[in-house]
């Protein structure tokens, strides 16, 4: 016996009662409305959720930091690169079990923000790796209709 019900052809007779309801395709002139603040703050929510789970993957080694470039501005790149270095040459001098672990399996908990002014906004998340849990800060800044990371802090 299946689980899944098997899918059924779906031709239709030309004579039978059944009628295939025909959709009108859709008109590209409605006016796109502006983001609502409910809006806006899901959409940092999720930016900030998805460049702090990156930036742990990057931290772990297992993301290229070029993948980030969009998001984070010049100089967080640079820190999150330095950051990255540094973890990756102390793992390759130490044979400690507990620093071959450091930022494995990342799981961004919680993620929290709030406007700071028009266009600014500040988060904080909460991450959770195999040794212990830690909070990450991020500003985010409107820049020609796109978002960026202009601070960035991993506790």
């Amino acid at each position: 016996m299946y689980a899944v019900t098997p899918i059924r052809s779906a031709t239709v007779n030309p004579g039978s009662a059944a009628a295939v309801r025909q959709v009108p395709p859709r008109t590209t002139s409605a006016p796109v409305a502006p983001l609502r603040a409910a809006d806006e703050n899901s959409e940092i929510l999720a930016i900030t959720r998805s460049t702090v789970q990156a930036a742990m993957e990057v931290l772990a080694g297992v993301r290229p930091i070029h993948q980030l470039a969009r998001r984070l501005d010049p100089r967080c790149l640079a820190v999150l690169q330095h950051r990255a270095a540094l973890i990756r040459r102390e793992q390759a001098r130490s044979a400690s079990p507990s620093l071959a672990r450091l930022h494995r399996n990342s799981i961004v908990r919680s993620v929290r923000a709030c406007e700071v002014a028009p266009g600014i906004y500040e988060a904080s998340a909460v991450v959770v790796d195999d040794i212990r849990a830690r909070a990450v800060a991020v500003r985010l800044e409107r820049s020609k209709q796109v978002w960026r990371v202009t601070e960035f802090m991993v506790g």
